[in-house]
């Protein structure tokens, strides 16, 4: 079997273990699409140590951000009027997201935007979506940052599962 083929049969099938569990007996623990997205940002790093790495880290270090500009733009704290305090606040935390790229975990910047993202619209686009300072699974940090880590090893996975059926 072909290393493509090989990969494809893995991400498929691991791919609706990932499904089964997040849409069945996770659901309401992590989200499927940021699980696949956490999948996909460890392909696009190198689905290496350093993949898997640096995927978890940017993306709930990005996740952790956007929690801190829902925070911001839902309590005004400098009481800017109309979209200046969520354009203000969300460029003060976008900023954050890509100075910290000189240290090395935190330095695949993609991986901290798909965090910051999904985190702000699932937080924006969710009726249900709690406080980004809930302790619980509401928060839209937790909850995405738990999708992340496993989706990540679950492409960690499916790359081990592809080498070891297309040999």
């Amino acid at each position: 079997m072909s290393k493509l083929t090989g990969l494809a049969v893995s991400i498929a099938v691991l791919g609706g273990v990932w499904a089964f569990l997040a849409l069945g007996p996770l659901a309401g623990y992590v989200l499927v699409w940021a699980g696949f997205i956490a999948w996909g940002c460890y392909f696009a790093l190198g689905a290496d140590t350093a993949a898997l790495q640096k995927t978890i880290a940017g993306m709930i270090y990005g996740a952790v951000i956007a929690g801190v500009a829902l925070a911001l733009v839902g309590h005004n704290p400098l009481g800017l009027a109309g979209a200046a305090g969520p354009a203000v606040y969300i460029a003060a935390t976008v900023f954050l997201l890509v100075i910290v790229a000189g240290c090395n975990l935190l330095s695949a910047v993609p991986a901290n935007v798909y965090g910051y993202a999904a985190t702000a619209g699932y937080a924006l686009q969710t009726t249900g979506a709690g406080s980004s300072t809930a302790m619980n699974m509401t928060n839209p940090v937790l909850l995405v940052a738990l999708s992340v880590v496993l989706g990540a090893v679950f492409g960690m996975l499916s790359g081990k599962l592809a080498g070891m059926i297309s040999k």
